[in-house]
């Protein structure tokens, strides 16, 4: 057997790495905006 079990690429080129990195980090903001608005959304409702 070959490459890893599940078919995903185990390296990537910086670029790529770069890529996936802002996509993630982009993600985590909009998570966290999320975050904020519920904590509003429970303060206001207090």
């Amino acid at each position: 057997m070959c490459g890893n079990i599940e078919g995903r690429r185990s390296f990537f080129t910086k670029e790529e790495k770069i890529e996936i990195l802002q996509d993630y980090k982009e993600k985590l903001e909009q998570e966290t905006k999320g975050v904020d608005e519920a904590i509003k959304e429970l303060k206001k409702n207090n």
